[in-house]
């Protein structure tokens, strides 16, 4: 079975039988720590996976809104390499976040029983 691109790696693909377990696992590693306390959230995988689309989209935002905001706010308490250096986190976390919101919304598909196909990109 195809899968896409995004599709972490850490998680078995649809095709394979229980690759749900592994969906869940990586799922649960996208969220707070105390989200494994609800078994709700092992027991339906889709619930789980719009919780941690949830969390990444708004840790997304909360990074863009740092970076936007780090340099004034920290120039009086932080020297100027201190300050590009937490920039260089925003820059690091920001397309890490992004990777994996994108991964989480694929893995989300899937548990909703979506297939998928390979297409050609860039052709006419």
């Amino acid at each position: 079975m195809y899968v896409p691109p995004d599709w972490p790696s850490e998680v078995r693909p649809p095709s394979v039988p229980d690759w749900e377990t592994s969906a869940v696992a990586w799922l649960l590693d996208a969220v707070p720590p105390d989200y494994r306390a609800h078994e709700v959230l092992r027991r339906h995988p889709i619930a789980l996976a719009r919780m941690a689309r949830h969390h990444v989209d708004s840790a997304i935002e909360a990074a863009r809104a740092g970076y936007r905001g780090a340099a004034v706010e920290l120039k009086h308490r932080l020297p100027p390499h201190a300050i590009e250096a937490v920039l260089d986190v925003y820059r690091q976390e920001g397309p890490r976040l992004v990777r994996l919101s994108r991964a989480i919304d694929v893995v989300e598909r899937a548990l909703r029983g979506e297939g998928f196909t390979a297409t050609l990109r860039g052709t006419r």
